[in-house]
C-alpha cells in the first residue's frame, strides 16, 4: 500500500460505563479527537455518572451500545462466560426470549440516561454476531427502531488482521461467520472492515500492532480499542493493557505516526 495515499480509519473505544477509570481514559482521547465511536456498557455502575461528559461529544462521535452477555454486573444472573455462549450457539441452545429481554433492559438503560437510542450496536466479546443471538438482535432492532432509521451494526466477521493471535482470530471468524451477509439481508448498515483483535496483554505490544495497522489497513476500517486509566479493579482482567493503550493513543508519537501513514481518523463509514 502506498503510504502517501490518504486513508480514513475509525477508532472505536469499547466498555464506556464499565468503570470510572475506563471512562476517564476514553474521555481523554475524545478531547484529543482520537476517537470517533464509543461503545457503552449501560449496565455498568459508571454509565450514569459518565453520560453527561460523554454526551458533550455527541456531535463529533457515534455513541453505541455494547450489548453484554458475558460480563456480570451486580445481580445480573444471566451473564455467562464466553465459552458457554460459544458452546450454546454451536449446539443451537439459545433462549432467544431471554436474550431479547436482556438486550431490551440494556437499551432501556442507555436511553434512560442519554435520552435517545444508540447510534449503533455491537457486542462485548462479539456475542451479538453469534448464531441464535443475532436473531434476538434483529428482534430488538425491529421493536425499538420502528419510527426512526435503524442503527448500524458492527460486523466482526469483517476481520482483516489477526493481531498475532491466530487461534483467537480463527474462533472469532468461525463464531461470527456469515454475519455480514445476514446484515445485508436485513438491510442493516455495517462497517466495511474490522481490526483491533490482539491478546489484550501488556506483552502483546499494542503500540507496535497499531503502527502496523496504520500502515496496512484499507481505508474505512473500524479498529476497536480498549483504553482506560490506571486501575486496581480485579474484575477487569485487561486493566494493564488498557493503560498501555491509553498512553500510546494519547501520545504525540501516535499523532506523528498518523501523519506519516497518511491516516485521518474519522467517524465510521458503512456498507449496506
Amino acid at each position: 500500500m502506498n503510504p502517501t495515499t490518504q486513508r480514513s480509519l475509525t477508532l472505536c473505544a469499547d466498555d464506556f460505563g464499565q468503570s470510572v477509570a475506563i471512562n476517564q481514559g476514553i474521555l481523554q482521547l475524545l478531547e484529543l479527537n482520537r476517537l470517533h465511536a464509543v461503545s457503552v456498557m449501560s449496565q455498568g455502575t459508571a454509565w450514569a455518572v459518565g453520560v453527561t461528559a460523554l454526551n458533550e461529544f455527541r456531535e463529533a462521535v457515534d455513541i453505541g451500545l455494547h450489548l453484554n452477555l458475558t460480563h456480570r454486573f451486580g445481580d445480573d444472573v444471566y451473564a455467562r462466560p464466553l465459552p458457554v455462549w460459544l458452546l450454546r450457539t454451536s449446539l443451537g441452545g439459545i433462549d432467544q426470549f431471554a436474550v431479547c429481554d436482556t438486550f431490551r433492559r440494556q437499551i432501556d438503560l442507555f436511553a434512560q440516561h442519554l435520552g435517545r437510542l444508540p447510534d449503533y450496536l455491537d457486542g462485548h466479546q462479539h456475542v451479538h454476531a453469534f448464531p441464535g443471538i443475532r436473531e434476538a438482535l434483529l428482534e430488538v432492532i425491529s421493536e425499538y427502531w420502528q419510527t426512526t432509521n435503524p442503527p448500524w451494526v458492527r460486523a466482526p466477521d469483517r476481520l482483516i488482521d489477526d493481531g498475532q493471535v491466530p487461534l483467537k482470530a480463527w474462533v472469532l471468524r468461525r463464531a461470527t461467520g456469515g454475519f455480514t451477509a445476514w446484515l445485508k439481508r436485513a438491510g442493516l448498515q455495517h462497517n466495511t472492515g474490522f481490526a483491533g483483535l490482539y491478546a489484550l496483554k501488556p506483552e502483546a505490544k499494542f503500540a507496535q500492532l497499531m503502527q502496523g495497522w496504520l500502515r496496512s489497513l484499507p481505508t474505512n476500517t473500524l479498529i476497536m480499542v480498549h483504553p482506560g486509566e490506571r486501575s486496581d479493579d480485579t474484575d477487569d482482567p485487561i486493566r494493564a493493557a488498557r493503560y498501555l493503550e491509553l498512553e500510546y493513543l494519547r501520545s504525540a508519537e501516535f499523532g506523528e505516526q498518523l501523519r506519516s501513514a497518511a491516516v485521518e481518523l474519522t467517524r465510521p463509514a458503512f456498507s449496506k
